[in-house]
C-alpha cells in the first residue's frame, strides 16, 4: 500500500517543491517501474544523480509556462547562483542554451524597448504597437537563430527547456489526465484542497502498460487538435484508428467521439453526427442518433430505434425522451395521434413579490417571503441531499477498488459515471444504506461531517451544509424518503444528482418539510427538474412549484 509522507507544514522547505516532484518521481518508479519508457528510466536515474541546486532549478522551470526563459528572470534565493546550477543540466541537453529561434518566439522574451534595441533598423515605426511589427519582420527575418545571435549587445543567456514533453508525459502517468498540474501539491499543502486518503493496490493503476500511456496521450492530442478546429474526419480517423484494451481509455474516446458528433450535430453536419453517434457507447449516444434521424426526416429508422430503445431505456433521461419523441414520429409517420398523459397535479404556490433588490436571484426573494422564525427556509438545490448521501456513502465511494484511484489528488473514483459503478460496490453501498433501517445514520453522518470537513467530494458542498442545516434535516426528513433519494441517486449519477428542487422549509417543532421548485417570470421546468418533481410525488414527499411575478414598484 503506498500513501505519501506527512510532515507538519511542507512549505517551510524553500525547497519544497523539488521534494513534491521527487515524490511523484517515487511514486512513478514504484507504480510504473514496468511502464516507464527508455528516455523516461534514464532521466529519473540522471536527475537524482544531480545536485540538489540543479535538480531545484529544471523543476522550476518545469512548473512554468513556456520554454524559454531568461536568466535574468530565474532568481531564486534557494537555488543561488543560476548559471552554476544550469550547466549540468546543459551539459545533459535538457536546457539549450544556443537554441535557434524564429522571429515569432523571439517577440514572446523580449520587451518593446529590447525589440527595437536588437531589431530597430527593420522596424518602420519605431513608435507603434509591439504587435503590429511581427508580420513585417517575420516576412525579413525568415530564419531561425539563437537569442545570442538575435541580440548580442544584450549579454544575457536565453535557456530553453528541451524536455517538457517527456515531463508533461511523467504529469499524466501521474494525475491520468494533463488539466491538473503541479499546483495540486501546493493546493494541498496550504490546506486549499484536502483529498481522502485512499489506500492504493497495485491493481489501482489508470494505465497497465507502455500502449495505454501512448494511447491517452494521443487521446489527449486529439482532443486539443478538435477544439482548436483541424478537419473532423482526419481526427475522427486517428481517434477510431486507436486500439484500445483498457475500459478507463475506451470510455474517453468514446466520451471525445460523443462531444464531437454533438458538435457536427449542432453545425447541422448530420451525415458525421449519424455516424458518431452509431459507433459511440457513451450514455446518451441512443438518444441522440434517434433524434439527428429525426431532425434528417428517416422518420421509420428513428421510430424503429425508439421502438427499441423504449424496450430497455438507459437511464431515466432517456426514458422521458422517448415519451416525447415516440408519439411525435408516429404522427410524423400517418399514425394515430397518441394521447399524452397530463402530467400530475402538484402543490402550486403563485407569488407577486417586489423585487427589492435586482441582484438578488428570485430564489433568494422566495427564501426571505416564505422563511419564519419556527419555518426556517434554506436555498439548498442540488446541495443538500448530495451532501446527505456523500457523507452516509463515503465508505462505499472511497473504496479503494481496482480502477478506481490512481493517485493522491482525486475528488472521487474514476469510475463514479460507470454503469456499473454501484454493481461494483454493492454490498458496501448496502452496508451504509442499511443505516437508515435503525436510526444509526444520523450520529454516521453528524461524526463524518466532523470528520471529513473539507475533504474533496464528488458530493458533498461543504460550503452549502452547516450545522444548522445538517441537525434540521436529520430531524426533519424522514430516513424512507432519504432512501428513495439515495437509491435514486445510484441508478444514474450523471443525472440525477441534479434538478433537485431549490428551496427546502423545514417545521422542526412537528419535524416535516417541504421542498420548493422556484419558476421566475418567463421560466419553465427543465427535463431533470421534472423528473425530480415527479419522483417526489410519487413517494408522497411534500414539494411544491412556486411560480412568482414581480410587483409593480410604487402599486
Amino acid at each position: 500500500m503506498a500513501q505519501f509522507p506527512v510532515t507538519a507544514n511542507p512549505l517551510d522547505d524553500p525547497f519544497y517543491y523539488l521534494n513534491n516532484f521527487m515524490q511523484v518521481i517515487d511514486w512513478l518508479e514504484q507504480r510504473y517501474g514496468d511502464v516507464l519508457d527508455t528516455d523516461e528510466q534514464r532521466f529519473i536515474s540522471d536527475f537524482k544523480g544531480l545536485s540538489r541546486e540543479s535538480r531545484a532549478l529544471l523543476v522550476r522551470m518545469v512548473m512554468r509556462k513556456g520554454i524559454h526563459f531568461r536568466a535574468s528572470k530565474l532568481r531564486y534565493a534557494e537555488i543561488g547562483n543560476i548559471h552554476d546550477a544550469v550547466e549540468p543540466l546543459v551539459r545533459l541537453g535538457w536546457i539549450d542554451d544556443q537554441l535557434p529561434l524564429p522571429v515569432d518566439e523571439l517577440f514572446g522574451v523580449l520587451l518593446k524597448a529590447e525589440v527595437v534595441q536588437c531589431l530597430g533598423s527593420a522596424i518602420e515605426q519605431p513608435k507603434g504597437k509591439k504587435a503590429d511589427w511581427l508580420p513585417t519582420l517575420s516576412e525579413q527575418f525568415s530564419e531561425a537563430r539563437s537569442f545570442g545571435q538575435w541580440c548580442p549587445n544584450l549579454n544575457e543567456r536565453l535557456f530553453s527547456l528541451t524536455i517538457r514533453g517527456l515531463c508533461d508525459r511523467l504529469r499524466f502517468m501521474f494525475f491520468g489526465n494533463l488539466y491538473q498540474d503541479w499546483s495540486e501539491f501546493v493546493l494541498a499543502d496550504l490546506g486549499i484542497f484536502t483529498y481522502e486518503k485512499v489506500q492504493f493496490c497495485a491493481d489501482s493503476r489508470g494505465f497497465r502498460s507502455r500502449e495505454d500511456v501512448d494511447a491517452g496521450m494521443l487521446l489527449h492530442l486529439y482532443h486539443q487538435q478538435f477544439v482548436d478546429g483541424e478537419a473532423i474526419p482526419d481526427i475522427v480517423e486517428r481517434i477510431t484508428a486507436l486500439s484500445l484494451n483498457n475500459p478507463w481509455l475506451q470510455r474517453r474516446r468514446d466520451k471525445l467521439l460523443f462531444h464531437i458528433a454533438q458538435h457536427c450535430e449542432r453545425i447541422a453536419d448530420f451525415a458525421t453526427a449519424l455516424t458518431l453517434f452509431r459507433q459511440c457507447a457513451y450514455p446518451g449516444a441512443r438518444g441522440r442518433l434517434i433524434r439527428v434521424l429525426e431532425r434528417c426526416g428517416e422518420y421509420a429508422l428513428a421510430l424503429e430505434l425508439a421502438t427499441e430503445a423504449q424496450q430497455s431505456p438507459q437511464s431515466a433521461a432517456e426514458q422521458q425522451q422517448l415519451l416525447r419523441i415516440l408519439p411525435r414520429l408516429r404522427r410524423k409517420l400517418g399514425g394515430p395521434a397518441v394521447k399524452r398523459l397530463p402530467p400530475r397535479e402538484m402543490q402550486r404556490l403563485d407569488l407577486q413579490l417586489p423585487r427589492t433588490d435586482p441582484a438578488m436571484s428570485v430564489e433568494f426573494h422566495v427564501q426571505a417571503h416564505l422563511a419564519e422564525a419556527s419555518a426556517p427556509v434554506h436555498y439548498v438545490e442540488n446541495s443538500l441531499i448530495n451532501s446527505l448521501f456523500g457523507l452516509l456513502c463515503w465508505p462505499a465511494i472511497f473504496a479503494p477498488l481496482p480502477g478506481a484511484f490512481f493517485h493522491p489528488f482525486q475528488r472521487g473514483p474514476v469510475d463514479l459515471l460507470n454503469e456499473d459503478f454501484h454493481e461494483r460496490r454493492l454490498a458496501l453501498f448496502q452496508a451504509c444504506l442499511a443505516q437508515l433501517d435503525d436510526g444509526r445514520y444520523r450520529q454516521t453522518i453528524r461524526e463524518r461531517y466532523v470528520e471529513k470537513w473539507g475533504v474533496q467530494s464528488p458530493f458533498v458542498f461543504w460550503g452549502a451544509l452547516d450545522e444548522a442545516l445538517l441537525e434540521q434535516a436529520l430531524d426533519c426528513l424522514p430516513a424512507e424518503h432519504l432512501r428513495h433519494w439515495f437509491n435514486r441517486l445510484l441508478l444514474d449519477i450523471k443525472a440525477n444528482r441534479a434538478g433537485m428542487p431549490d428551496l427546502i422549509q423545514f417545521w422542526p417543532q412537528q419535524k416535516t418539510y417541504r421542498m420548493i421548485e422556484v419558476k421566475g417570470p418567463g421560466d419553465r421546468l427543465q427535463d431533470n427538474q421534472l423528473r425530480w418533481l415527479e419522483f417526489c410525488h410519487e413517494h408522497g414527499m411534500p414539494i411544491a412549484v412556486c411560480y412568482v411575478q414581480w410587483a409593480e414598484q410604487g402599486a
